[in-house]
């Protein structure tokens, strides 16, 4: 189908419902595990492992799928990963037992792997430089609204077994209904015009870029002669991971580490336990604080859409570190020195505040240059590479998090320092590693990268000269 019959809203909004998934499988097992676990008669180290499962796929997910879409292409696994998505519902949906389940959760977490690689990639490209940053900060907003959603589900259909059928069943099958819609977009969806370039369908590169720069003040034909420019340039593979990309591997993989490790999906995942171990509060109270953080999260992810292409990617990154860095040593402070009943409300609007300097900063920011900084013949290999960065963060988080509640006897204080030390670790990365990208196309990001390595090389080669 041509690009001229679809809007860009609706190709940026289904282009990054692989991001609502995402966060919508990520965040609907918080309140679909004790059902299950008490459904499936389960122990404790079987729950946790049905909800970490995803994990698994995740990463084998993030990891093989960048090489792919380099082959095959942006769309082709775009539509593969909605099949993905469709799948591992269903079987989650149906699941019989603790083992079904599993197979179904590592399908759906190869999934959110493929998605969290393929998406933010593909809005990149397809976005034109001025507007990339709002465009691309489409996925965390997805991600964000996909996560809200999840809560929102958890609370509508718990209690409810309707047409005879579990309502932890109803959770995780509602699952499908944006799953289909990702389906069905990605068949109309257009491949990226930097892919078509890279295997030699210019006329289709070309009706791509006039169409989605329609409305624009972009000039297509001077982007499309740029992106050959970059695309004829020789080709080294993943080889240019360990040259002149070798930069850009660095700030992904400490981005995305980074992202994780500064504590958020101990929010995402934990936050109920938090409230119901740390302070006491009934099941029912502490869900809903889990959904006030989630409206919180998702509104905040509004406000960065909006300002993106406004300020500098590393201002935005520098302001969030402060605002979590402060919010984290207040709140362990607090916890530290007052009572348990003192600090529950502070507690709360703590990670409120901590929440909205991620959401505006680390949330999108990570994602969105992500699909900026690898050079156009290896962006999709690149792309899973720090995909896989985030979910082994990810995982060390989930993994470690109920640890180190229980070493400081529920006191939240102590894994929020923690947090907090790395907090601090991604003031000196942004200051220090992290490129400024606002602004420049794609081919100019790369063309720069290839430039200082040019230089390095020839000031290598002086050098040796001299000795």
């Amino acid at each position: 189908m041509r690009v001229r019959h679809l809007s860009t809203f609706f190709i940026f909004t289904f282009g990054a419902l692989g991001g609502l998934l995402f966060g919508f499988d990520t965040g609907i097992i918080s309140g679909a595990s004790s059902l299950i676990e008490a459904n499936f008669s389960l122990n404790i180290e079987q729950t946790g492992f049905i909800t970490s499962s995803v994990l698994i796929g995740s990463s084998v997910g993030a990891l093989s799928i960048g090489s792919l879409s380099d082959k095959f292409g942006r769309k082709r696994l775009l539509l593969f990963a909605s099949i993905l998505f469709l799948l591992g519902s269903g079987l989650s949906m149906t699941a019989s037992g603790f083992v079904s389940m599993v197979v179904a959760r590592i399908i759906l977490g190869f999934a959110v792997g493929s998605a969290s690689a393929l998406t933010p990639a593909y809005l990149a490209e397809l976005a034109d430089a001025p507007h990339r940053g709002s465009l691309g900060t489409m996925f965390q907003l997805m991600v964000t609204a996909g996560i809200l959603l999840a809560y929102v589900s958890n609370l509508g259909f718990l209690g409810h077994n309707l047409l005879g059928i579990r309502d932890w069943r109803w959770m995780l099958g509602s699952a499908l209904i944006p799953a289909l819609c990702l389906f069905f977009g990605s068949i109309i969806l257009p491949e990226s015009p930097r892919y078509l370039v890279e295997k030699g369908k210019i006329d289709e590169a070309r009706e791509v870029l006039h169409d989605l720069r329609a409305k624009t003040n972009e000039d297509p034909d001077k982007e499309l002669a740029d992106i050959q420019a970059v695309a004829n340039q020789p080709k080294g593979g993943i080889k240019e991971l360990f040259t002149f990309a070798r930069p850009a591997v660095g700030v992904a993989i400490g981005l995305m580490l980074l992202q994780q490790l500064v504590g958020i999906n101990s929010v995402i995942y934990f936050l109920p336990q938090v409230f119901i171990k740390g302070f006491g509060f009934p099941d029912g109270d502490a869900i809903w604080v889990s959904v006030g953080i989630g409206i919180v999260n998702f509104v905040f992810t509004v406000v960065a859409y909006k300002i993106m292409d406004k300020f500098n990617r590393k201002t935005i990154l520098l302001f969030g570190s402060i605002v979590m860095t402060i919010s984290i040593f207040i709140l362990a402070f607090m916890n530290f020195t007052m009572s348990v009943k003192a600090v529950a409300v502070p507690t709360m609007i703590l990670i409120a505040l901590y929440i909205i300097g991620f959401a505006i900063s680390w949330g999108p920011v990570c994602w969105l240059m992500l699909g900026e900084i690898f050079p156009l013949n290896v962006r999709g290999i690149g792309n899973s590479i720090g995909s896989a960065a985030n979910w082994i963060g990810n995982f060390i988080v989930s993994q470690f998090f109920l640890v180190l509640l229980n070493y400081f006897h529920n006191n939240v204080g102590g894994p929020f320092l923690v947090f907090g030390f790395f907090a601090i670790v991604s003031i000196f990365f942004v200051i220090y590693a992290v490129p400024e990208t606002r602004g420049k196309t794609l081919e100019e990001i790369e063309m720069e990268m290839r430039h200082k390595e040019a230089d390095k090389q020839a000031k290598k080669a002086a050098k040796d000269a001299t000795n």
